[in-house]
C-alpha cells in the first residue's frame, strides 16, 4: 500500500472519530459533512489494499447517501425541474450498457448446467419475496413501506451479484446467466408477486407494472444486444465507458432517492436498516444452505447465495418512481441498495480468502466490466 493510501486511511479514521464526537455533542450540522468526508476518503484509501479494494465503491455509495442526507435540496429539484425524473432514464442507460455486454454465451449455462440455473432462479424468486412479505407483516410498518419491502424482495438479482461472484472467485459464468435470465423473467414474476403479496397493503396495477419493467429493462437490453450484434468488436470505447457510466448512474440514483425520502428516513431509518439487513442476510444464508442441501459444489453454493441476497435495487426504485411513491415505497430499495453493497463486499472478500473446491463449471473472463461497479 502506498503512503498516500495509508495517509487517506488514517485521515478517514480521524474524520470518523470527529464525526462521532460531534454527533454525541449534538452538533449534526458539522458531524454530517465530516461523516461524508470519512466515507469518501476511506473509499480512496482502501483502493490501495488488495484485500479491501472490493469495498471501495460501497464506501463511495455511503458517501453519496450521507451527502444527500445533509444537503438534499439540489437532489430534489433544480429550479422547476424535479430530479427524480432522471431515475428511469439513468436506469435505461445502465440496462443498455448491460445489453451491449451480453451475447448468446450468457445463456450457455442454462444448457451446460440446467439444474444449477433452475435451482438458482427458484431460490431467487421464492426466498426473497416470501421473506420480504414476512418481514413486512412482522414489523407492522405503514402499508406503503410494507409494499416497498415486498418490492425489493420480488425484484430480480442485479449486476452486484456478478461483481461479488467475481471478487469471491465463485462461478462467474453461472452468476451472469442467472442475472440475465432473472432480469428477462422480471416482467412476469415481479408484478405477480406484487399483486399477490403487496396487494394487501396498497393497490397494484399489474399490467402497468409489467409495462414499466419492460420499458426500464427489457427494451434497453434488447437495444444493447442489437448494438452489440452489429458493432461487435468495433466499439471498444463503449466497453470501457459503460462501467463508469453505470457507476455514476447508480450513485446519482441513490442520491436522488435518499434526498426525496430524507424526512421519512430520519423518522424510521433505523427500523428500515434492521429490516433490510435481516432480509439481505436471510437471502445469503437461505440461498447458500438450500444449495448445500441439494449437494451442489461450493462455488455454485456461493454464487447462488449472492444471486439470492443481492437484489436489483435500481429497478425497484424505478418502479417506485413509476408508481409515484418514491418517498414511501422507494425507501426500502434505497436502504437495501446501500446496505447490500457493504454486506456483499464483506462476504465476497471473506470467501475470496477461503478458496472453494474446484467447480465443474469453469469461470469465463469478465466481459470488460469494472469489478468496482456495483449495483
Amino acid at each position: 500500500m502506498s503512503s498516500l493510501h495509508k495517509s487517506a486511511l488514517y485521515g478517514s479514521l480521524a474524520l470518523l472519530a470527529a464525526s462521532i464526537a460531534l454527533f454525541a455533542f449534538d452538533v449534526p450540522g458539522i458531524a454530517g459533512p465530516l461523516l461524508t468526508a470519512f466515507f469518501a476518503v476511506a473509499s480512496f484509501g482502501v483502493r490501495g489494499s488488495e484485500r479491501l479494494r472490493g469495498i471501495s465503491f460501497s464506501l463511495l455509495i455511503f458517501a453519496a447517501v450521507t451527502l444527500a442526507m445533509n444537503y438534499p435540496a439540489p437532489f430534489v429539484s433544480i429550479g422547476d425541474y424535479q430530479m427524480n425524473g432522471l431515475i428511469v432514464p439513468l436506469l435505461q442507460i445502465i440496462m443498455f450498457g448491460m445489453g451491449t455486454a451480453m451475447s448468446a454465451s450468457d445463456f450457455v449455462g442454462v444448457v451446460r448446467s440446467p439444474k444449477a440455473v433452475f435451482v438458482g432462479l427458484g431460490c431467487q424468486f421464492t426466498i426473497m419475496p416470501f421473506v420480504g412479505a414476512g418481514l413486512a407483516l412482522a414489523f407492522d410498518v405503514e402499508p406503503e413501506v410494507a409494499a416497498g419491502i415486498v418490492l425489493i424482495g420480488a425484484a430480480p438479482s442485479g449486476l452486484a451479484s456478478n461483481v461479488m461472484a467475481y471478487i469471491a472467485k465463485a462461478n462467474l459464468a453461472l452468476s451472469v446467466t442467472l442475472t440475465t435470465v432473472a432480469t428477462l423473467l422480471a416482467p412476469l414474476i415481479t408484478p405477480f408477486y406484487m399483486q399477490w403479496l403487496a396487494g394487501q397493503f396498497i393497490p397494484i396495477d399489474t399490467w402497468e407494472m409489467m409495462w414499466s419493467i419492460i420499458r426500464i429493462t427489457i427494451l434497453p437490453i434488447v437495444a444493447g444486444l442489437i448494438f452489440n450484434y452489429f458493432l461487435h468488436g468495433r466499439a471498444g470505447w463503449l466497453d470501457r465507458l459503460m462501467p463508469k457510466v453505470s457507476m455514476g448512474g447508480i450513485v446519482v440514483i441513490l442520491m436522488i432517492m435518499t434526498a426525496g425520502g430524507r424526512d421519512n428516513l430520519l423518522e424510521i431509518g433505523l427500523l428500515l436498516i434492521l429490516i433490510s439487513l435481516v432480509h439481505n442476510v436471510a437471502g445469503y444464508v437461505l440461498g447458500y444452505w438450500s444449495c448445500r442441501a441439494l449437494r451442489f459444489d461450493e462455488k455454485t453454493c456461493r454464487t447462488i447465495s449472492f444471486e439470492v441476497g443481492l437484489q436489483n435495487a435500481g429497478l425497484a426504485t424505478g418502479l417506485a418512481q413509476e408508481m409515484g411513491k418514491m418517498a414511501t415505497v422507494g425507501l426500502v430499495p434505497t436502504v437495501f441498495g446501500s446496505l447490500m453493497n457493504i454486506t456483499g463486499a464483506t462476504l465476497a472478500t471473506w470467501w475470496r480468502d477461503k478458496p472453494p473446491a474446484d467447480s465443474p463449471m469453469p469461470d469465463r473472463p469478465e466481459r470488460g466490466a469494472d469489478p468496482a461497479v456495483l449495483r
